[in-house]
């Protein structure tokens, strides 16, 4: 919670280890999600800690690299696929070794932020020591600062809805330079670190050694691998220690973790607020930078549909985090053009709440993309059937942006649209290093909303991103399209929990969706491009 003193002097106070290893352990797990859609969510964490150690936000990188440390080692080592299916074992062993090379930089992250949280209450106390502060300007104990830690030490976060022109100016100038890095490295092949990134998401490898060897014996090393790293894990960081000895992780979901901050890039006066502190820390701790970890796999993506109208409502929203009181100067086109815009110098704060108060990042949806994907569904339209898309994108900046539509290799009919040769899907988005942000369908002939079949596919993508939208699109219909998400609670655990079959069986819980846009987390950007990749059989790509 951001007290009125955050208001007042800007910024957010460092946060501890202790407190972002308790949020980096707040996520919903269910072990009926087949176990490799969950390790190609743990790939996912692993790109969004690339991104956050790139843009040099120490408090997320930790946070991102723990959760995914915890997930392997607490649950995935558990899960049941791992007795049933050769390939899933072979791929956890590869993503604990993940695990392995990455508690160094834990290790090496771990007294830089705690150096600077110590600080910051160092300061409060002697600024308190100094005066008596009025009841306007009284400092919150660093317990009751904002809960997120993607705003620590950010003096300006940016609000999405009032800043869309420079989202997009940051989407175009960062994305073209991903895609720069991308083709100089393919000039040299994939790397062994990426290599071996695809094996551990399961999408290909040498599995000849796993299918031959004695089952028995690969459960056997799996748990041996499993317990020595799950002790070093334990050796550096005492409070994950007594958490990882619980058999229940808490119920919430996973939004208030996945959240990137960056300094700013001039330096701020020491005592002007907690934000500007931990800004000199950083500035102070220039080092180089980490390696970073190899290129990882997304979520799997299946897509099933049909459609009516919800009102949009917003989430019960919990404290607010303080706006901050001076807007930052926004870049004209003309500098982005000439030199460049740093995502590091730029945080978007969340715009929105689940209902269990963890806070969304905001999504930034293509103006046009929505036309472009009616005109590609219309054939399908006019013979009454479904057509499904994938919207993927990438994270800069704290904020999602949706890049790519991409058409799957599909099945339909009037209700339902299942994807086909899921694989395809998987190498598109691991060769473009992309995130799985959520899915768009038509409805021909119903209204526009989530039916129970909508419902149990969006829970698929929603638990591995909280964030994860589902567009539907009923072009006969007023309203004739509208974006959704599950309540977290009840929606996400209602459905995840739902055994029922059928495309329109009941669900006892009421709310179980509600409206992402207008208000919600997510906004539409004109001028943002994307580009439309039509995997089915005989499509001419655009």
């Amino acid at each position: 919670m951001a007290s009125n003193a955050m208001g007042a002097t800007g910024g957010t106070a460092p946060q501890s280890v202790e407190h972002i290893t308790r949020i980096a352990q707040n996520y919903e797990y269910n072990s009926s999600v087949p176990l490799r859609y969950w390790l190609r969510t743990a790939a996912t964490l692993l790109r969004e800690a690339q991104i956050y150690e790139r843009e040099g936000h120490d408090e997320q990188a930790y946070l991102i690299l723990f959760r995914h440390a915890q997930l392997i080692l607490v649950h995935l080592s558990k899960h049941p696929d791992t007795k049933k299916n050769a390939e899933d074992r072979k791929a956890l062993v590869a993503a604990e070794k993940e695990v392995e090379k990455n508690l160094s930089k834990l290790e090496i992250l771990r007294p830089r932020i705690n150096k600077r949280y110590e600080r910051y209450t160092q300061l409060m106390r002697e600024r308190e020591s100094r005066k008596q502060p009025s009841r306007a300007n009284i400092v919150a104990e660093p317990r009751e600062q904002v809960l997120d830690p993607a705003l620590s030490g950010v003096a300006e976060p940016l609000e999405a809805g009032a800043n869309r022109d420079l989202a997009v100016q940051l989407a175009r100038s960062e994305l073209n330079r991903r895609a720069t890095v991308r083709g100089s490295n393919g000039l040299s092949g994939p790397s062994a670190e990426e290599l071996e990134s695809r094996r551990a998401a399961g999408v290909w490898g040498d599995w000849d050694h796993s299918l031959k060897s004695d089952p028995n014996s690969n459960d056997r090393d799996l748990g041996r691998r499993v317990e020595n790293i799950r002790s070093d894990f334990d050796h550096t960081n005492q409070f994950y220690g007594q958490q990882a000895k619980e058999s229940e992780v808490p119920s919430s979901v996973t939004s208030a973790y996945n959240y990137p901050t960056v300094p700013r890039q001039k330096p701020l006066e020491p005592t002007a607020s907690p934000g500007q502190i931990a800004i000199l820390d950083k500035n102070a701790e220039r080092h180089p930078p980490p390696i970073l970890p190899p290129k990882e796999h997304l979520e799997p993506s299946r897509a099933s549909i049909v459609g009516d109208s919800a009102t949009p409502v917003a989430p019960s929203r919990p404290a607010k985090i303080s706006p901050a009181p001076v807007p930052p100067a926004k870049i004209k086109p003309e500098e982005n053009t000439r030199s460049g815009l740093d995502p590091s110098s730029y945080t978007f704060k969340p715009s929105a709440y689940l209902e269990n108060g963890t806070p969304l990042r905001s999504v930034f949806l293509p103006a046009n993309l929505r036309s472009r994907f009616l005109s590609l569904a219309a054939p399908n339209t006019r013979a009454n059937l479904e057509t499904c898309g994938i919207l993927c994108g990438t994270l800069v900046s704290n904020a999602l942006f949706i890049s790519k539509l991409v058409i799957p290799e599909q099945t339909s009919t009037s209700d339902t649209c299942e994807t086909v040769n899921e694989s395809a899907l998987f190498d598109y988005c691991d060769s473009e290093d992309l995130m799985t942000l959520g899915w768009i369908h038509t409805h021909p002939s119903q209204t526009c909303f989530m039916s129970s079949r909508d419902l149990h596919t969006h829970c698929g993508y929603q638990v591995m991103l909280p964030e994860s939208i589902a567009i539907v699109c009923a072009p006969s219909k007023t309203p004739d399209w509208g974006v959704f998400r599950l309540t977290d609670p009840p929606g996400l655990t209602t459905v995840l929990n739902c055994s029922q079959t059928g495309l329109f069986h009941p669900h006892a819980e009421e709310n179980i969706y509600t409206g992402a846009l207008r208000p919600g987390h997510v906004f539409e950007a004109s001028g943002l491009e994307f580009e439309t990749v039509d995997l089915r059989p005989g499509a001419l790509q655009n």
